[in-house]
């Protein structure tokens, strides 16, 4: 009786497991699936722009911009942002999306 509640014991940890497990693994697919989605459709809005001087020389500031999760903020970085919602008023996009964008030009 007591081996039958140790096996019992054991396969409901297992399976308490494997449900954890994988509700991660669901939960960090959802999130990286839509952080595609917006990058990708603020690099399509901003493929338009995508050959313009004042966005690519903002690269550099846009990668330590991104790498400090938004603290550090430079001045090509800043002039790229205005020039581009200058150019696309219509654009919804925070400025990490921005700069996101911006390195994957």
């Amino acid at each position: 009786m007591k081996r039958l509640t140790l096996v019992l014991g054991l396969a409901v940890l297992g399976l308490a497991g494997g449900a954890q497990a994988s509700s991660f693994i669901g939960t960090t697919d959802a999130i990286g699936g839509s952080l595609v989605n917006s990058i990708e459709g603020t690099s399509d809005a901003t493929s338009s722009i995508g050959n313009d001087k004042v966005v690519l020389d903002a690269r550099d500031d846009a990668a330590s911009f991104v790498a400090s999760d938004g603290v550090t903020r430079g001045v090509q970085l800043e002039a790229a942002l205005q020039h581009i919602r200058e150019q696309l008023p219509e654009l919804q996009a925070t400025d990490m999306q921005l700069a996101e964008a911006i390195l994957a030009l």
